[in-house]
């Protein structure tokens, strides 16, 4: 079921501007909405004209909205691997832990994985409230990060536990043979092995969100006429296509703005694609929004769920 969209794109196309126009209109044909801001350079707020933060606020009847705190769930993120390795590595008291953390808060990927268990958390903690919930996502190196995140990390994942069993075996041969062994009086069971179990644990949530992008969101990018922004959504539906995400709609948002030369790639035409005018006047109020004509875009995301679940 498709009850998630993902407004993907480069800096300055205009994600935040249509995905909030297409939060608005199907929050105004009757559906409940919810949209989450994963940007940090927020500016959702600014244009419902709604303070917002961390939580579900409440925008008009229908439709809610947030801006997720990145710094809290990279902190949120870091505290609870703490916890967990200080469980499952208990006797080993003398590992520096703090400092590990301390420098792991600025490691590659770390940023990501928040951005995973707060689009995790709304999944599961939030969307039961909603029929749709729509995600205005940051520009697409940090989008397209998150995005091959579940499928990349499955496949270390894998190889981790693979590793594991190679230890648990050798811990069970060497019970065997010598049951004095101070091996003996460690985990030799997957079963009750606490490392082994926790790759388990990770697994499935990666497998969840890979499911979650993979068959249950619409994801559309957001081009300008132009050809960098053009070379862009090539580049972002090779990504997609890698790792078994659907591309579902091109948006050519600011049709009318500049005369220079472009052409929607070949390899780009069986996807359907959206035009959107450019507004002189720009968004001064909510209302604004509605000049926005999302209906064919709100048409085609209906379409792509089975019928009953919106």
């Amino acid at each position: 079921m498709l009850s998630n969209a993902f407004f993907l794109g480069k800096g300055g196309v205009g994600k935040t501007t249509l995905s909030a126009a297409f939060a608005l209109d199907l929050a105004r044909s009757g559906k409940r909405v919810l949209i989450a801001s994963l940007d940090p350079a927020h500016n959702l707020g600014d244009v419902y004209g709604v303070a917002l933060g961390d939580r579900p606020t409440g925008v008009e009847r229908g439709l809610d909205a947030l801006e997720v705190d990145l710094g809290a769930w990279v902190d949120r993120y870091l505290e609870e691997s703490r916890s967990e390795l200080k469980a499952t590595y208990a006797y080993a008291g003398t590992l520096n832990l703090d400092r590990f953390f301390d420098i792991m808060k600025y490691s590659p990927g770390t940023e990501e994985y928040a951005v995973l268990w707060a689009i995790e958390h709304i999944h599961c903690e939030l969307s039961a409230e909603y029929d749709v919930v729509v995600f205005d996502t940051p520009p697409t190196a940090l989008s397209l990060r998150f995005l091959a995140m579940p499928a990349i990390s499955r496949l270390w994942i894998a190889e981790l536990s693979k590793l594991r069993e190679r230890i648990l075996e050798k811990r069970q041969s060497i019970t065997r043979i010598n049951p004095a062994s101070p091996v003996a009086s460690s985990c030799v069971d997957k079963a009750d092995d606490k490392v082994y179990g926790r790759l388990g644990a990770i697994r499935e949530r990666l497998a969840g969100l890979q499911g979650l992008f993979g068959k249950e969101s619409y994801v559309a990018v957001v081009i300008n006429p132009d050809q960098l922004s053009v070379s862009e959504a090539l580049r972002i539906k090779e990504e997609l296509d890698r790792i078994e995400v659907p591309l579902s709609g091109l948006c050519v948002n600011k049709r009318g703005v500049s005369a220079a030369e472009w052409s929607l790639d070949s390899r780009l035409s069986e996807t359907p694609a959206f035009d959107f005018d450019f507004l002189p006047g720009g968004l001064r109020d909510r209302e604004d929004l509605r000049t926005i004509d999302c209906g064919s875009l709100v048409a085609d995301f209906m379409a792509t769920a089975p019928e009953g679940t919106l």
